[in-house]
């Protein structure tokens, strides 16, 4: 899975070497980061001219906390490779004013422009970054409530389910669906149901990921135990 999704990326930044890419954090790239990283040491690809734009982050965190996404990025990613972090967008867990942060971001994604390619991961419970099913979902980044279930499943990379961020500000279904291209990762028995209602055909806010099927390029990349039935 992680070879396929970085031949993928790989091939959008050969394509254009100041290519926008969209990614994600969570246990499932790491993998394909790794790969990316490897791949520019070894001369494959270049991140000299390359801009990331990042889904999500929690709220209220510093940058410095080693739970923060942007930590994540930075020691999964960005401390490996030859990219420019000014040129690295992760939308800002510590601002004063989580609503402006959300607007700033709108602001910093439009001036760098078009995505070439989003890196998606799927919650057990169809959310795609901190999209969470609900009978309403937003267009534009914006601040939102994590549900018990994504709290529960994101405990494991804090010291206790207390200590988990219940806010965060991520991407809306509209920032996403902008992208040129879409790739989603999805692996183990605990996805296959999400996996299941996004392959559906029909579309339902209770699956954010369902969205994914007014898109005209998306690839899933998952196991067998993921793709179930």
């Amino acid at each position: 899975m992680s070879l396929e999704a970085a031949r993928i990326v790989a091939g959008v930044m050969q394509k254009k070497h100041n290519a926008v890419l969209g990614l994600a954090t969570g246990s499932t790239p790491v993998g394909m980061y790794r790969i990316l990283a490897d791949m520019n040491k070894s001369g494959e690809i270049d991140f000299s001219d390359v801009t990331t734009v990042n889904l999500d982050e929690y709220y209220p965190i510093s940058p410095e906390n080693d739970q923060s996404y942007r930590y994540f990025m930075n020691t999964n990613l960005f401390d490996h490779i030859n990219i420019d972090k000014a040129r690295t967008f992760v939308p800002d867990g510590s601002a004063k004013d989580p609503d402006e942060a959300c607007r700033d971001y709108e602001k910093a994604l439009k001036k760098v422009g078009k995505v070439g390619i989003q890196v998606l991961g799927i919650g057990q419970n169809g959310h795609i970054g901190f999209n969470e099913p609900a009978k309403n979902l937003e267009v534009l980044t914006h601040v939102t409530k994590l549900t018990k279930s994504t709290i529960k499943a994101n405990a494991r990379f804090f010291e206790s389910e207390d200590d988990v961020p219940t806010k965060a500000l991520t991407m809306g279904m509209g920032t996403i669906l902008r992208s040129r291209k879409i790739i989603i990762m999805a692996n183990g028995e605990a996805k296959k149901d999400a996996v299941a209602a996004m392959l559906k055909g029909t579309i339902n806010t209770s699956c954010p990921a369902s969205l994914l099927n007014l898109h005209k390029d998306v690839t899933l990349i998952c196991d067998k135990a993921a793709l179930g039935e």
